[in-house]
């Protein structure tokens, strides 16, 4: 059934336990993420970033199709959209969710251009997600650091734009680490005390089962991953030595599956919706 991202994610709030929201940049690995899902009787967050798709509104019909078919929640939630005119073209895609991200910018141009978006969505139901704190990439450890979310900033940042969920940069980094995973648990916590809305985590991949857990355990709600996935469906396709491109897409579509599941264990959701 197709819902919006902030259904999920209060109800995974609630419950203590974070809900994976795979990069789906395709259909194939967005069927492999909705099967995944009902096997595991949960709900999932497609997450669709703009430029890895040439048509969006043919891909959120698409997905949206797929969703409604689904006998667990999915939501469609767009995945860093950098400009106003991309999260326009998200709403018109049918997505259910999107994801201001201003977190580049300076925090009073981060609060006025995602208050706007939100005024916006929210007149047509689309829940959402902004970020503070900047979550860098993954060869940049400095940067890293210095993006570190200020818990000061939560309660403001909430009451100001409206948002309906909270990305915070809290060690997680996207892409491969170049150092040692970490998350600071303590920024964790004194941002989970300064606002009630859900908490997101970005940059999951290669952070690690344990930390991960943890995470889903301490108030985050929402954990993105991307690079584990395709990683894991990578490696299926070469285990399998596959030279025919239909059977390559099987051990793809597999591999990417098998990952899913697997964090979705480690998240705490199974068995949850």
């Amino acid at each position: 059934m197709l819902v919006s991202s902030k259904e999920i994610l209060e109800a995974a709030q609630k419950g203590g336990f974070a809900v994976i929201a795979p990069n789906a940049n395709n259909e194939t690995f967005a069927r492999a993420a909705i099967e995944a899902a009902e096997e595991c009787h949960t709900a999932v967050i497609l997450d669709v970033n703009f430029p890895q798709h040439p048509d969006i509104v043919s891909q959120g019909r698409i997905y949206e199709r797929l969703a409604m078919q689904a006998k667990v929640p999915v939501a469609i939630q767009q995945d860093h959209g950098g400009t106003f005119e991309q999260a326009i073209w998200a709403i018109r895609a049918g997505f259910t969710g999107i994801m201001a991200d201003r977190s580049d910018k300076p925090y009073e141009q981060n609060v006025e251009e995602v208050a706007e978006l939100v005024k916006i969505a929210h007149a047509v139901g689309v829940s959402v997600e902004g970020e503070i704190g900047h979550v860098g990439m993954g060869d940049d450890e400095e940067g890293i650091r210095a993006g570190l979310v200020d818990p000061n900033n939560c309660k403001d940042y909430v009451e100001r734009t409206g948002v309906d969920a909270l990305a915070i940069a809290i060690g997680t980094t996207h892409g491969q680490y170049k150092g040692t995973p970490f998350i600071d648990f303590d920024l964790l916590k004194q941002c989970r005390e300064k606002v009630d809305i859900p908490l997101v985590l970005h940059g999951g991949s290669g952070t690690g089962d344990e930390l991960l857990a943890q995470a889903a355990r301490s108030g985050i709600s929402k954990i993105n991953i991307c690079t584990d996935l395709l990683t894991n469906a990578a490696d299926k396709w070469n285990e399998a030595g596959v030279t025919d491109a239909g059977k390559g897409m099987k051990n793809l579509k597999a591999g990417y599956k098998e990952k899913v599941i697997h964090y979705m264990h480690v998240f705490g959701q199974v068995d949850k919706f």
